[in-house]
């Protein structure tokens, strides 16, 4: 996939006006990402997408602070100066895309790696496991 080409995927999933607002809701969700993914996957995912959107994701100091899938949006919302509703839009229709490029194997690392509450950013189900009862 392209650059343009993922432009035009979140653009249709987010359902923005034009190519503009995609380009910058995926800078900001990239970089963001970048800010909480780590070690090979974080290498990885930035193989798997193009040129512009990895060195998007490459160029963040990865945070000391790991957010939950809940918190991600929240800190975007923050630095972007969204409601967390309009960023955590924003975080699915790129995070779709995303998930489409890296398929399932490299999905299913990242989502290991990362806290809790990021499979639905994805588009994915989020299974828990069930801790059995205290006798």
């Amino acid at each position: 996939m392209t650059y343009d080409q993922l432009l035009e995927r979140v653009r249709y999933e987010g359902v923005y006006p034009t190519r503009e607002r995609a380009a910058e809701v995926v800078h900001h969700v990239l970089a963001a990402l970048g800010r909480q993914l780590t070690g090979d996957e974080r290498f990885d995912l930035a193989q798997r997408l193009p040129v512009e959107a990895a060195l998007t994701l490459s160029a963040q100091i990865p945070d000391t602070e790991h957010l939950t899938g809940w918190g991600f949006v929240k800190n975007l919302a923050a630095r972007t100066g969204a409601t967390p509703a309009t960023a955590r839009w924003d975080t699915g229709a790129v995070l779709a895309a995303v998930a489409r490029l890296a398929g399932p194997d490299l999905l299913a690392r990242i989502l290991r790696r990362l806290p809790g509450g990021y499979a639905l950013l994805f588009g994915q189900a989020e299974l828990l496991q069930l801790q059995p009862a205290s006798a």
